[in-house]
Protein backbone atom coordinates (compact mmCIF):
# COMPACT_ATOMS: atom_id res chain seq x y z
CA UNK A 1 0.00 0.00 0.00
CA UNK A 2 1.34 3.65 -0.90
CA UNK A 3 0.31 6.04 1.70
CA UNK A 4 1.24 8.59 -1.00
CA UNK A 5 1.46 9.47 -4.45
CA UNK A 6 2.82 12.13 -6.60
CA UNK A 7 2.18 12.69 -10.00
CA UNK A 8 4.66 15.33 -12.16
CA UNK A 9 4.36 16.54 -15.50
CA UNK A 10 7.90 15.67 -17.20
CA UNK A 11 7.87 17.25 -20.55
CA UNK A 12 6.99 20.03 -18.55
CA UNK A 13 3.78 21.39 -19.54
CA UNK A 14 0.36 21.76 -20.61
CA UNK A 15 -0.52 24.49 -23.00
CA UNK A 16 -4.00 27.15 -22.32
CA UNK A 17 -5.60 28.99 -24.56
CA UNK A 18 -5.09 31.69 -21.33
CA UNK A 19 -3.34 34.31 -23.06
CA UNK A 20 -1.21 37.29 -21.30
CA UNK A 21 13.05 22.02 -31.44
CA UNK A 22 10.74 21.70 -31.77
CA UNK A 23 8.46 21.04 -34.54
CA UNK A 24 7.68 24.79 -36.49
CA UNK A 25 3.68 24.20 -36.98
CA UNK A 26 3.27 24.11 -32.56
CA UNK A 27 4.69 27.37 -32.16
CA UNK A 28 2.01 28.83 -33.21
CA UNK A 29 -0.75 26.50 -33.39
CA UNK A 30 -3.80 26.82 -30.88
CA UNK A 31 -3.51 25.00 -27.66
CA UNK A 32 -6.50 23.30 -27.96
CA UNK A 33 -4.92 21.63 -30.96
CA UNK A 34 -1.72 20.87 -29.70
CA UNK A 35 -3.39 19.16 -26.86
CA UNK A 36 -5.11 17.01 -29.43
CA UNK A 37 -1.14 16.19 -30.69
CA UNK A 38 -0.25 15.15 -27.26
CA UNK A 39 -3.11 13.49 -26.60
CA UNK A 40 -2.78 11.43 -30.05
CA UNK A 41 0.65 10.57 -29.20
CA UNK A 42 2.20 12.58 -32.04
CA UNK A 43 4.03 14.71 -29.42
CA UNK A 44 6.56 13.96 -26.67
CA UNK A 45 8.86 16.36 -26.25
CA UNK A 46 9.68 19.33 -24.03
CA UNK A 47 7.00 22.46 -24.80
CA UNK A 48 9.12 25.41 -24.67
CA UNK A 49 8.81 27.54 -27.67
CA UNK A 50 5.27 26.16 -28.15
CA UNK A 51 2.03 28.06 -28.91
CA UNK A 52 3.44 31.38 -28.69
CA UNK A 53 1.78 33.77 -26.41
CA UNK A 54 -0.08 31.48 -23.90
CA UNK A 55 0.09 30.35 -20.70
CA UNK A 56 2.02 26.88 -20.06
CA UNK A 57 1.82 25.10 -16.37
CA UNK A 58 3.62 22.67 -14.65
CA UNK A 59 1.42 19.79 -13.19
CA UNK A 60 1.64 18.20 -9.98
CA UNK A 61 -0.87 15.79 -8.96
CA UNK A 62 -1.38 14.95 -4.72
CA UNK A 63 -3.41 12.68 -2.62
CA UNK A 64 -5.93 14.88 -1.01
CA UNK A 65 -4.25 14.05 2.36
CA UNK A 66 -1.52 15.94 1.18
CA UNK A 67 -2.98 18.62 -0.93
CA UNK A 68 -3.83 21.61 1.98
CA UNK A 69 0.04 21.52 3.23
CA UNK A 70 0.80 21.67 -0.71
CA UNK A 71 -1.09 24.57 -1.35
CA UNK A 72 0.37 26.15 1.91
CA UNK A 73 3.88 25.41 0.70
CA UNK A 74 2.79 27.37 -2.73
CA UNK A 75 1.88 29.96 -0.85
CA UNK A 76 4.73 30.40 1.03
CA UNK A 77 7.15 29.67 -1.91
CA UNK A 78 5.45 31.40 -4.68
CA UNK A 79 8.27 32.15 -6.72
CA UNK A 80 8.89 28.78 -7.32
CA UNK A 81 5.59 27.77 -7.22
CA UNK A 82 3.00 30.13 -8.75
CA UNK A 83 -0.08 28.92 -8.02
CA UNK A 84 -2.44 28.93 -11.63
CA UNK A 85 -5.69 26.66 -10.10
CA UNK A 86 -6.41 24.16 -8.59
CA UNK A 87 -9.00 21.09 -9.04
CA UNK A 88 -11.56 19.32 -7.14
CA UNK A 89 -11.07 16.81 -5.93
CA UNK A 90 -10.79 13.63 -8.49
CA UNK A 91 -10.77 16.38 -11.03
CA UNK A 92 -8.28 16.07 -14.02
CA UNK A 93 -10.82 18.93 -15.98
CA UNK A 94 -10.06 22.40 -15.26
CA UNK A 95 -12.96 25.10 -14.86
CA UNK A 96 -10.71 28.14 -14.98
CA UNK A 97 -7.36 27.67 -17.33
CA UNK A 98 -9.20 25.43 -20.20
CA UNK A 99 -12.64 23.16 -19.97
CA UNK A 100 -11.41 21.01 -22.74
CA UNK A 101 -8.36 20.05 -21.09
CA UNK A 102 -7.95 16.69 -20.06
CA UNK A 103 -4.99 15.87 -17.62
CA UNK A 104 -4.82 12.12 -17.35
CA UNK A 105 -3.76 12.90 -21.03
CA UNK A 106 -3.13 16.16 -23.09
CA UNK A 107 1.08 16.06 -21.19
CA UNK A 108 3.79 14.80 -23.22
CA UNK A 109 5.39 12.96 -20.25
CA UNK A 110 4.93 12.65 -16.58
CA UNK A 111 6.72 11.41 -13.79
CA UNK A 112 5.14 9.10 -11.17
CA UNK A 113 6.66 9.42 -7.12
CA UNK A 114 5.35 6.63 -4.89
CA UNK A 115 6.28 7.24 -1.16
CA UNK A 116 8.96 9.84 -2.40
CA UNK A 117 10.70 7.69 -5.24
CA UNK A 118 10.50 7.82 -8.66
CA UNK A 119 8.57 4.58 -9.93
CA UNK A 120 8.12 5.26 -13.59
CA UNK A 121 8.04 7.83 -16.35
CA UNK A 122 4.40 7.22 -18.75
CA UNK A 123 2.98 9.10 -21.35
CA UNK A 124 -0.42 9.31 -19.74
CA UNK A 125 -1.84 8.58 -16.32
CA UNK A 126 -5.17 7.47 -16.65
CA UNK A 127 -4.74 4.35 -14.44
CA UNK A 128 -2.76 5.44 -11.51
CA UNK A 129 -4.62 9.20 -11.24
CA UNK A 130 -6.17 8.56 -7.27
CA UNK A 131 -9.47 9.15 -6.81
CA UNK A 132 -8.92 11.57 -4.41
CA UNK A 133 -6.23 13.54 -6.26
CA UNK A 134 -5.95 17.06 -6.06
CA UNK A 135 -4.43 18.62 -9.38
CA UNK A 136 -2.61 22.18 -8.59
CA UNK A 137 -1.25 23.90 -12.13
CA UNK A 138 1.66 25.81 -11.85
CA UNK A 139 2.92 28.62 -13.47
CA UNK A 140 5.90 28.03 -16.23
CA UNK A 141 8.77 30.03 -17.32
CA UNK A 142 8.02 29.13 -20.56
CA UNK A 143 5.25 31.44 -20.96
CA UNK A 144 7.26 33.82 -21.15
CA UNK A 145 9.56 32.89 -24.52
CA UNK A 146 7.17 34.76 -26.85
CA UNK A 147 7.55 38.08 -24.97
CA UNK A 148 11.68 37.81 -24.76
CA UNK A 149 12.13 36.30 -28.48
CA UNK A 150 9.76 39.63 -29.85
CA UNK A 151 12.08 41.72 -27.84
CA UNK A 152 15.14 40.44 -29.77
CA UNK A 153 16.33 38.10 -26.69
CA UNK A 154 17.80 35.10 -28.12
CA UNK A 155 17.03 31.62 -26.41
CA UNK A 156 19.15 28.95 -27.00
CA UNK A 157 17.50 25.65 -25.62
CA UNK A 158 15.06 26.69 -28.77
CA UNK A 159 17.56 27.56 -31.27
CA UNK A 160 19.21 23.83 -30.20
CA UNK A 161 16.02 21.96 -29.65
CA UNK A 162 16.92 21.32 -26.21
CA UNK A 163 14.97 20.94 -22.75
CA UNK A 164 16.19 24.31 -20.50
CA UNK A 165 19.18 23.30 -18.30
CA UNK A 166 17.45 23.26 -14.37
CA UNK A 167 19.82 22.69 -11.24
CA UNK A 168 19.65 22.20 -7.38
CA UNK A 169 20.07 24.99 -5.56
CA UNK A 170 21.35 25.43 -2.00
CA UNK A 171 18.01 27.98 -1.93
CA UNK A 172 15.91 26.95 0.57
CA UNK A 173 12.13 26.76 0.25
CA UNK A 174 10.07 27.64 3.25
CA UNK A 175 9.10 24.46 4.77
CA UNK A 176 5.09 23.04 5.26
CA UNK A 177 5.20 20.01 6.56
CA UNK A 178 6.45 17.15 4.68
CA UNK A 179 7.24 19.35 2.28
CA UNK A 180 10.50 21.08 2.21
CA UNK A 181 14.05 21.40 0.25
CA UNK A 182 15.53 23.83 -2.48
CA UNK A 183 14.86 25.48 -5.08
CA UNK A 184 15.72 24.25 -7.98
CA UNK A 185 16.33 27.30 -11.10
CA UNK A 186 16.41 26.87 -14.82
CA UNK A 187 18.81 28.89 -16.60
CA UNK A 188 19.16 30.56 -19.35
CA UNK A 189 22.13 32.49 -21.89
CA UNK A 190 21.91 36.14 -22.23
CA UNK A 191 23.87 38.58 -23.77
CA UNK A 192 25.31 40.95 -20.95
CA UNK A 193 23.91 43.77 -22.94
CA UNK A 194 20.38 41.96 -22.78
CA UNK A 195 20.51 41.26 -19.02
CA UNK A 196 18.54 43.92 -18.23
CA UNK A 197 15.74 43.84 -20.80
CA UNK A 198 15.45 40.04 -19.48
CA UNK A 199 14.82 41.25 -16.21
CA UNK A 200 12.10 43.72 -17.00
CA UNK A 201 10.30 41.50 -19.53
CA UNK A 202 10.08 38.83 -17.34
CA UNK A 203 9.26 40.59 -13.89
CA UNK A 204 6.22 41.17 -15.62
CA UNK A 205 5.42 37.57 -15.51
CA UNK A 206 4.79 37.26 -11.61
CA UNK A 207 2.68 33.94 -12.63
CA UNK A 208 5.58 32.85 -14.59
CA UNK A 209 8.56 33.04 -11.93
CA UNK A 210 8.88 36.58 -12.82
CA UNK A 211 12.14 37.78 -12.88
CA UNK A 212 15.65 36.11 -12.04
CA UNK A 213 16.79 35.27 -8.55
CA UNK A 214 20.66 34.81 -9.62
CA UNK A 215 22.52 36.63 -12.68
CA UNK A 216 26.01 35.61 -13.49
CA UNK A 217 26.85 33.88 -10.36
CA UNK A 218 25.93 30.06 -10.41
CA UNK A 219 28.27 29.20 -7.24
CA UNK A 220 26.15 31.91 -5.04
CA UNK A 221 23.32 29.62 -5.25
CA UNK A 222 25.09 26.07 -5.28
CA UNK A 223 25.90 25.21 -8.81
CA UNK A 224 29.31 24.28 -9.05
CA UNK A 225 29.48 23.25 -12.77
CA UNK A 226 27.18 24.89 -14.74
CA UNK A 227 27.80 22.51 -17.98
CA UNK A 228 25.90 19.44 -15.87
CA UNK A 229 22.30 20.64 -14.90
CA UNK A 230 20.28 18.19 -12.37
CA UNK A 231 17.36 18.14 -15.29
CA UNK A 232 16.56 19.14 -19.10
CA UNK A 233 20.26 19.20 -21.46
CA UNK A 234 23.17 21.44 -21.23
CA UNK A 235 23.19 24.60 -23.70
CA UNK A 236 26.13 26.71 -25.01
CA UNK A 237 26.96 29.87 -23.20
CA UNK A 238 28.97 31.77 -25.65
CA UNK A 239 31.43 34.86 -24.83
CA UNK A 240 29.16 37.49 -24.67
CA UNK A 241 26.30 35.82 -22.21
CA UNK A 242 25.52 35.75 -18.72
CA UNK A 243 23.97 33.01 -17.22
CA UNK A 244 20.08 33.75 -15.53
CA UNK A 245 18.57 31.43 -13.28
CA UNK A 246 14.81 31.78 -12.35
CA UNK A 247 13.05 29.79 -10.25
CA UNK A 248 11.07 27.00 -11.80
CA UNK A 249 8.24 24.31 -11.37
CA UNK A 250 10.79 21.36 -11.09
CA UNK A 251 11.03 22.72 -7.56
CA UNK A 252 8.17 19.55 -6.50
CA UNK A 253 10.29 16.99 -7.44
CA UNK A 254 12.97 18.07 -5.00
CA UNK A 255 10.91 18.75 -2.24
Amino acid sequence: LFTSILIIAQYSNVTFSFSTHLKTFHKSMHPKEFRKSVRSGKFRSPTNGICSDYLQCNLVVLREKDAFDFLKFCDLNSKACPLIEVLDVGSSVPKFCSSCADLKTDIPKYRIFQNGILTEEVTDVKAVWPDDAVAFLIGCSFSCDAALMNAGIELRSIQQKKNVPMYNTNLECTPVGSFAGNVVVSMKPIKALDVAKEVQITSKFPKAHGGPICVGCPTCIGITDISKPDYGDPVDIYPDEVPVFHACGVTPQNI
